[in-house]
């Protein structure tokens, strides 16, 4: 049996890349850094994914087992004789495994001197691969034979699972709900063995157009529903609620298709208009789903980060402006996304927005400046206008989604 070595045993982990490779015949290795997990994973052997669709259906995941993180020489040796590597730990993580790859590319190296390893980056960010072999090549050996032996495979992950409840959880540590969207879209060109045929993947060849796809139409469309959702309705607290609005549907299907129109002009070798036009409005689809449970807390928290020079909001901004189209409804996400206050399950708001909070209250000026990115010279236009229809919302709990007054050209 072949074996896929898979860091991260969290939700993306199982739901998602476990559940493809195991279903195409691979044993799954996950290494994580909570204990419970890994040990439940080699008590059980398999675990379940619910699938919460129109009918909600059980993928039953087997061949499964885990190795603890903090047992570095043993996940060396996992790695040393893997058929496979693949990461899914979110950003935040990242730092802390690459000790753990560079020590198993060393191990694999002595064991099978001139024998490759795909690495599937299950990240959702821009420039992984470059990323990933920057951090590798820090820690490994002088002489490392990196370009012929790692193959570095960014990925578009598509697939939305939600956060669990603490009592389904507690019910079951390692049962995990999704969707059921399964596509892997993944990079054609950066395999150094054969790419797996597996029922899932789908290789494309210019992998950057799917990646800012993924970034700017559906994390820009899924953070849009959350702001403006919020600030139509602090009351809400799923994001189908929000999108059952007319209004606020409309409003985040044309703020994707603002980022669309750049996207088509920026790779027309890969997208049409009318390709895209269907990917958002299965997009829309999706984010309807009320069996999902998604809630705008998860979609919209950590706003530092999806506030961010290069996430979903700017970075979209900044291709329109380089494609030179229209974004002023990118902008009336961001003015809303500074007003998101949505808080848990417990009524908590997510740790760090609350340092997010203690910035905007200076002004939004210090956001666009420290957070986003903006110049005070180059993007002078930007803030000022952004400043000033902030600051006509003082005392407004509920945003208009289309003010009269609001008048950003965009361009």
């Amino acid at each position: 049996m072949k074996k896929l070595v898979l860091f991260g045993a969290g939700k993306i982990g199982r739901s998602f890349i476990a559940q493809l490779f195991s279903a195409g015949g691979y044993q799954i290795t996950f290494v994580d850094l909570v204990k419970s997990l890994t040990d439940d994973l080699n008590r059980r052997g398999s675990y379940q994914v619910i699938i919460k669709g129109d009918v909600e259906s059980v993928i039953e995941v087997n061949n499964v087992k885990g190795v603890f993180a903090g047992h570095e020489q043993a996940v060396a040796e996992e790695i040393g004789d893997a058929d496979l590597v693949a990461t899914a730990v979110g950003q935040h993580g990242l730092q802390g495994i690459f000790p753990l790859l560079a020590k198993g590319l060393v191990c694999r190296q002595h064991k099978n001197p001139n024998q490759p390893v795909d690495i599937i980056i299950a990240e959702n960010m821009r420039n992984a691969a470059g990323y990933f072999e920057l951090e590798l090549k820090k820690l490994l050996p002088a002489g490392y034979p990196f370009e012929s032996l790692v193959g570095l495979v960014e990925t578009s992950i598509g697939k939305m699972v939600p956060i669990m409840s603490a009592e389904e959880m507690k019910e079951d540590l390692l049962k995990v709900f999704a969707e059921p969207y399964n596509t892997l879209i993944l990079d054609k060109k950066a395999f150094k063995n054969p790419i797996p045929e597996i029922e899932g993947l789908e290789p494309k060849e210019r992998m950057k157009a799917w990646v800012d796809r993924k970034l700017f139409i559906h994390n820009l469309g899924h953070a849009t529903a959350a702001y403006l959702g919020y600030c139509y309705n602090p009351e809400f607290i799923y994001l189908y609620e929000a999108l059952e609005v007319p209004e606020v549907s409309e409003e985040v299907k044309a703020t994707m298709k603002q980022s669309a129109e750049a996207l088509v002009k920026k790779y027309p070798d890969d997208f049409t208009h009318q390709s895209l036009d269907h990917h958002i409005e299965d997009l829309i689809h999706r984010f309807k789903n009320r069996k999902l449970g998604d809630t705008l807390f998860r979609v919209g928290c950590d706003l530092s980060r999806k506030l961010g020079p290069d996430d979903r909001l700017i970075g979209a901004i900044r291709l329109a402006q380089e494609m030179k189209v229209p974004f002023n409804k990118i902008l009336l996400a961001i003015v809303c996304g500074c007003r998101f206050r949505a808080t848990d399950e417990k009524g908590n708001l997510f740790p760090a927005d609350i340092e997010f909070n203690l910035i905007y209250k200076t002004g939004i000026r210090n956001v666009l400046t420290k957070i986003c990115g903006f110049d005070e010279k180059k993007d002078a236009e930007i803030i000022v206008e952004l400043e000033k229809y902030t600051n006509s919302l003082s005392g407004i709990k509920s945003i208009n989604l289309l003010p009269a007054d609001f008048n950003l050209s965009g361009k």
